[in-house]
Order: structure tokens, then sequence, then C-alpha cells
């Protein structure tokens, strides 16, 4: 039996805080929680961090910026998720879903989409510090990408039997960019457009996604049928209209992923969906493209989880400034980088400190925005992995 006793830590359970507890856990699995204070032979003594579970994050697209941190230094791929990694750890992350766009738009590729893959899934067999998953992210528009993704999914389903799939529209107008202006901004700044050309630029974009609009209505019946026979979990993106809401339902969306505004936030959640928004949206104090805040969306009770979606460091950043600015309690805003993102993809054997769960564990401060890990814990395939402890 391998096990690991960890003491004089602040343990933060589904229902409750215990200070001065001590976690057992033997052969990846919590055994003991209680208020126990000091040292047993093996044990880890934890300096008085937060232990909370291993944060659960249900899409983050690091991975893709991590190839190619620079234009045109493309990385190798194992090196990359190697990479990844470390600062996942960093940031206390022990589960993750990579999101990988299947799309062939100039920057994705459908070829990029599977070599990233492949690579997710050979480093997976190895003893990995990360449970490392895929969300496959599907292009509404996208021809290619649609065939990709069934192909990719079909010769995935021995190690995935429901694997998580985003369905996404990002033409101006629609969804993150409802209000157009923001698109057309982002184009001023980064491509260094005065405001008349970047608005025929995005002229131009609609007009060209408006020309492939029926490749959308064709992959709806495969999301449709997929999703009816549980073969998928499906994210539909961005809602941000009854109507958008209205057809996540018809195509029997079980999850609302970044809801742009109240409205849908709490039609989605009406309608039984799971909603995910995301942390950066609560570190940075709003949307950077205008839609409703994260932390609103908290305090009314319209979010499930919340993802990185970008910044894996957000997870703990969102976590202090919920608890600082008073929107929810301690014990809540863990639950939405823990047990609320892995309840929303079915991962109901982690993201929990109870007696059974795995063992996944996470030792951090908080202060505000700026946390800090000092270790994390990853069970799996059959054995435990280290606990090594930063400077407190």
């Amino acid at each position: 039996m391998t096990a690991h006793i960890i003491t004089n830590i602040t343990a933060i359970l589904p229902d409750s805080v215990i200070e001065d507890a001590r976690v057992v856990i033997e052969d990846g699995i919590i055994t003991e929680i209680e208020s126990r204070n000091g040292r047993d032979h093996g044990t880890v003594d934890g300096r008085g961090a937060l232990c909370i579970p291993g944060i659960v994050d249900t899409h983050s697209d690091g991975l893709e910026k991590e190839h190619q941190p620079r234009p045109g230094a493309d990385l190798p791929l194992e090196f990359t998720v190697r990479s990844f990694e470390a600062k996942l750890r960093a940031a206390g992350v022990t589960t993750l879903f990579h999101g990988i766009g299947f799309e062939n738009d100039g920057n994705r590729t459908v070829d990029l989409a599977n070599r990233l893959v492949d690579v997710i899934h050979s480093y997976s067999d190895e003893s990995t510090l990360v449970d490392n998953r895929v969300l496959y992210r599907l292009d509404a528009r996208d021809a290619d990408g649609f065939q990709g993704l069934v192909d990719r999914i079909d010769s995935d389903r021995k190690r995935d039997v429901r694997p998580l799939v985003s369905f996404e529209d990002h033409t101006p107008g629609v969804g993150q960019y409802r209000d157009r202006t923001y698109f057309e901004n982002w184009i001023m700044r980064h491509r260094n457009m005065d405001r008349e050309t970047a608005r025929a630029h995005v002229d131009v974009v609609i007009a060209e996604r408006d020309a492939v609009l029926h490749n959308r209505e064709a992959a709806i019946p495969w999301l449709i049928e997929q999703s009816i026979a549980q073969t998928i979990r499906l994210m539909a993106h961005d809602p941000a209209t009854p109507e958008d809401v209205e057809e996540a339902i018809s195509w029997h969306a079980s999850i609302a992923e970044f809801p742009t505004t109240v409205e849908a936030a709490r039609l989605a959640k009406n309608a039984g969906m799971r909603t995910v928004c995301g942390a950066p949206n609560v570190v940075r104090g709003g949307s950077h493209t205008g839609n409703v805040s994260a932390a609103e969306l908290i305090s009314l009770g319209l979010c499930d989880g919340l993802s990185s979606d970008y910044l894996p460091f957000a997870m703990l950043g969102a976590v202090g400034i919920l608890v600082r600015d008073q929107v929810c309690s301690i014990v809540d805003a863990v639950k939405l980088i823990t047990s609320g993102p892995a309840d929303t993809v079915g991962l109901h054997d982690r993201g929990r400190l109870v007696v059974g769960a795995r063992g996944d564990i996470t030792l951090c401060h908080l202060d505000g925005a700026n946390p800090r890990v000092i270790g994390s814990f990853r069970t799996g395939q059959g054995a435990n992995r280290g606990l090594a402890l930063q400077d407190a």
C-alpha cells in the first residue's frame, strides 16, 4: 500500500472548512479527513496552506499557444506538451481538457489538430503529473473541420467513449462577437488598421462565412444523433440570445459554455444545462469583448464552473478574487474550479475532498488575485503521483 499523510493544512470540503486538518491518501484514494494536527510517520507538512481538490479545467487553449509562442517559432509537439504541463502543475491543475480546434483557417489546421491529439494521447500513456484530456472544438462553418473531427472521434472511441465536443461559431455578429464593434476593435489593435478599414475587413469576413453557412447545417444532424445516443458530451459555445439557447436545447447539448448574457445563462440553467464561465473574465473584472461579467453570473447562481480558457493560473486567481470581493464563500469559490467542472464533464470521481474520492490535491495560499501554489498531487493509472512542495 502506498500512503501519503498531509497535515498542518486548512482543508476545503464540499460544505465546510477544517482548520489544522489531516488528509490521508492510500493507493490514490482519500481514506481519512479529520481535524488532527501533528506529525505522523510519512507526513507531508502543508505548512499552513489551503488544501483543495486538484483543479479540473474543462477548456484550455494553452497547448495550441505553447506550440507557437511567437509567429513562425514552432516548437516540437512532444516538448510542447511537457512544457505546458509544467505550467499546469504550477497553477494547481491536475485534470485538463486541451481545446484542439478542428478547422482550416490559416492558423489552425486539421492536420495540426490530429498531431496535437496524437501527442496528448501518447503522453497520457506515460506516468504524467496531469490527467491530460481532449476537448474537440468544431468550427461550425468549416467542412474540413467537421469531417476531420468525425474521423478523429471515430478512431478514438476505445480511448474515450463519450468525448467532449464544443460547437462554435465565431462569425462577427454571432455569440462572443455579437456586437461586431468588439471584433473591429481587435482587428484595429492587432493588425494596425483604422476604423474604416477594419469595418470593411469584418464585412468581408462575414460575407465569406455566410457563404459557407451550409456547412453548419450539415454538421448539426450528426451532433444531434451523437448527443441523443450519449456518444458525445456537447457544449454550445457562446450562447447569447434565447434563440441560441433554444437551438442548443434542440441539439441536446448538455453544457452552455461562456454564455454572453444573463438571459442566455438563466435560460440554459432553467433548461437543465450546465453553465461554464471564463476564469480570466473574473480576474480581469469583466469580459474583454463587452459581454456579461462572470462574477455577475456567479453572484446570480448561474455559473456551475469556471474554465481557464487560455490562462491556467486564472483558476486560482478567480477564487481569490471571488472570496476577496465577497461574491461567494471560499467553499463555493473552490467548487467552481473543482467539483463544478468535474460534474459538468461527468468526472464524478474527483473534485471533492471526501473519503472515497480520487486523491488529487493542490496545496496553495490565496492573496486576492495573487495565489501561490506550493504543491500538487495526482493519482491515476494505478499509481500515486508524488507531492513536491515549493517553498512556502
